[in-house]
């Protein structure tokens, strides 16, 4: 039987790929900060090169899951030292270990630039270094560019862009369930009339089996679900939630300027702004994603979004995290 190794698979998509393939009768190795759950898997960092050696050795495929997902940093540097360098080191030992496929966990924000103004955003959107709207998006397009160099250097891999992740589970409270959690508990009073794009993260663990399986080599997968405008979503939490949504918009230039000087603010106390200068960036550029390249070579679609927006709730409450 052959093993795959989940990076980063204590945590919320990580968890959710690791269930789903255990339910499938595969072995999984899991390597995470997190203590481990299992006898094989191995508590440590993907930046550290003996610890990613020994977590590839006998390993069929790899899952690159880990990294810091946040948008705010006190230290922005810590960015580039987990999302670049911890794929480097990953694809170096999965290089090393003879690893037949490496499954990059990408982001949607690689694919938005400072000139990216609307539209739908599928794979072939390349905005380059200098576009990138903060150090969290520009580590991951570098992150990106090691996979594609190291495809060229003869490793089978492909990359999996996901779009906002929701559900169930997210312990760690990612920036889409933080936002969600926000409106819910009253402690967003207006909002940005901005697109997003959510995905059921069960689908998510789906579509990263399905690019094991199914993907091309050196190919970018956008793992998309429902386009949704910010005052719609706004609508649903209403009526699901029975909460009141915030009914003021925020024009985006005064949202620009608010978030400005609370990063300034939170670079002199070091506690994270409730709106991250990335974040309201790339809120500022409306865009719509495509999944329609996932659709047609993996066969893959997204399941409702509705459903996983329940789910999340109904965890927040069993949780104890409404107020």
């Amino acid at each position: 039987m052959t093993l795959s190794l989940v990076t980063g698979g204590a945590g919320f998509i990580g968890g959710r790929l690791v269930q789903r393939l255990k339910e499938r009768g595969e072995r999984v190795r899991v390597l995470d900060l997190a203590a481990p759950t299992s006898q094989d898997d191995i508590q440590g960092s993907v930046t550290d090169e003996n610890t990613a050696r020994r977590a590839c050795a006998g390993v069929d495929t790899v899952f690159h899951i880990a990294g810091n997902p946040q948008l705010w940093s006190a230290k922005p540097k810590s960015f580039d030292q987990t999302n670049r360098v911890g794929t480097q080191v990953m694809l170096a030992a999965a290089k090393t270990e003879g690893v037949r496929r490496f499954v990059h966990c990408s982001s949607p924000t690689v694919l938005i630039g400072r000139r990216t103004w609307g539209g739908v955003i599928d794979e072939m959107s390349r905005p380059d270094e200098a576009d990138m709207l903060g150090a969290y998006p520009l580590s991951k397009l570098r992150a990106d560019r090691a996979v594609e160099a190291a495809v060229l250097d003869g490793l089978d891999a492909v990359i999996a862009i996901p779009t906002e992740p929701l559900g169930a589970g997210d312990s760690r409270l990612t920036p889409p369930t933080r936002m969600i959690l926000d409106f819910v508990n009253g402690r967003t009073p207006a909002f940005i009339d901005c697109m997003l794009n959510f995905v059921a993260v069960d689908s998510l663990a789906d579509g990263f089996i399905a690019l094991r399986d199914r993907g091309r080599r050196g190919q970018r997968y956008i793992l998309g679900g429902e386009n949704i405008a910010m005052r719609a979503l706004l609508d649903r939490l209403e009526a699901l939630s029975g909460r009141l949504m915030p009914k003021t918009k925020i024009p985006y230039k005064v949202a620009f300027a608010a978030a400005l000087a609370e990063s300034g603010l939170a670079r002199i106390t070091g506690a994270a702004p409730r709106a991250p200068l990335t974040g309201v960036r790339i809120a500022g550029r409306p865009v719509t994603f495509s999944s329609e390249k996932a659709r047609r070579e993996l066969g893959w679609t997204a399941s409702s979004f509705e459903d996983a927006l329940v789910a999340a709730l109904k965890w927040f409450e069993r949780k104890g995290l409404l107020v």
